[in-house]
């Protein structure tokens, strides 16, 4: 069967290469279209508006990418049907599950690219995107850090608020460190400053303020110079809380979310659905050949057109849920992470039964 795998899975490939490729040039066509008034009011550079259409190709893949896997196991497993080519791998003793199998393996390989894409790819293609937008569509970003304080629970027993943060510098004013035993302050330190020392790892506080809460009373120290202090936090972990999310690779991202809760943030419902979207989406393109090659089998003959026909209804529907569900999810009207897999595993129920009426 190595032989027959081969066969599938390059036709496979060579479907969704061209299908991946139309429904991008399509989609950036449209996006064109949409925004001629603002490039010709604006008229921004070639180069930049080069740029931005290069920057909105990785997204776009993204995208469409469960619709071209669709398209490409329908049209080959049609194509397969009427050629006959189906019926005689089912004479010759292949079952449904071992047609299957090359087209799963092409798509887990679509599946693994698109994890690279969703977490690395598109969040770095994301800062010349909104660059440009906010540059010439005069698009705003909402910015989490923009709140009056900032509060971070450093470690278990310790509370960092920093009044004001440089975003550039990543050096904050108006800083207090207090630590607790239980839910007992045992000592506050107060700062005009605070600035990260790389040669030894460890936080300047600028001319501090210490109290030390011991019983009844407390001791008071003042240092007009600087102390020094080993925090658990690294530059890099305000950087990522400067961040957007969508220009976030999966890893800053999940440190963004685990960050940003330590700190008490509460409107993360955003966040945490963008995460899970970078696996569950990539992941969709799939849970949804598993719905195009059992359906597409049952067909006796079928053409392109019917085929990107079915594959633009089923796409459509599966993107307009997975729009409809991650709203529902920014709001925490449901459970953030379920908002991002609940098209994914709604559509893998219904491929389930496609697959079982279909037989083995």
């Amino acid at each position: 069967m190595k032989l027959l795998d081969k066969y599938i899975a390059k036709q496979f490939f060579a479907t969704y290469l061209f299908a991946s490729i139309s429904f991008t040039a399509l989609f950036l066509l449209i996006n064109l279209i949409e925004n001629l008034d603002e490039f010709i009011d604006n008229t921004p550079p070639g180069t930049d508006l080069f740029g931005y259409y290069l920057s909105l190709v990785p997204e776009t893949v993204l995208l469409t990418s469960p619709l071209s896997a669709l398209l490409a196991s329908l049209f080959v497993t049609g194509r397969l049907s009427a050629s006959s080519e189906l019926s005689a791998m089912k004479a010759a003793g292949a079952a449904l599950n071992q047609i299957m199998r090359p087209f799963a393996g092409a798509a887990l390989l679509v599946v693994l690219f698109n994890v690279l894409n969703a977490g690395w790819l598109s969040p770095q293609a994301a800062v010349t995107k909104n660059r440009f937008e906010a540059n010439y569509f005069n698009k705003k970003f909402d910015d989490l850090l923009d709140d009056a304080q900032i509060r971070i629970i450093e470690s278990r027993n310790r509370i960092l608020s920093i009044g004001t943060l440089d975003k550039n510098t990543m050096q904050g004013l108006d800083v207090s460190l207090e630590t607790f035993r239980g839910a007992v302050m045992t000592r506050r330190i107060d700062a005009e400053s605070i600035s990260y020392d790389t040669t030894s790892g460890r936080w300047i506080f600028h001319r501090t303020q210490t109290r030390a809460f011991e019983g009844d009373g407390f001791s008071f120290r003042e240092n007009p110079g600087r102390d020094t202090l080993k925090l658990s936090l690294k530059p890099s972990s305000f950087k990522d809380l400067a961040a957007r999310p969508d220009e976030m690779d999966l890893l800053q991202h999940a440190r963004y979310i685990e960050e940003k809760q330590s700190a008490g943030f509460s409107n993360l419902g955003r966040a945490v659905v963008n995460f899970h979207a970078k696996i569950a989406l990539p992941a969709a393109s799939l849970i949804i050949v598993f719905i195009g090659v059992p359906l597409s089998a049952r067909k006796k003959r079928s053409g392109l057109a019917l085929e990107t026909g079915i594959s633009l209804l089923i796409g459509f529907i599966y993107l307009g849920l997975e729009k409809a569900l991650s709203t529902i999810g920014y709001r925490n009207l449901i459970d953030p992470a379920l908002a991002a897999w609940l098209p994914n595993l709604l559509f893998l129920g219904v491929g389930a039964l496609i697959y079982r009426s279909t037989g083995t």
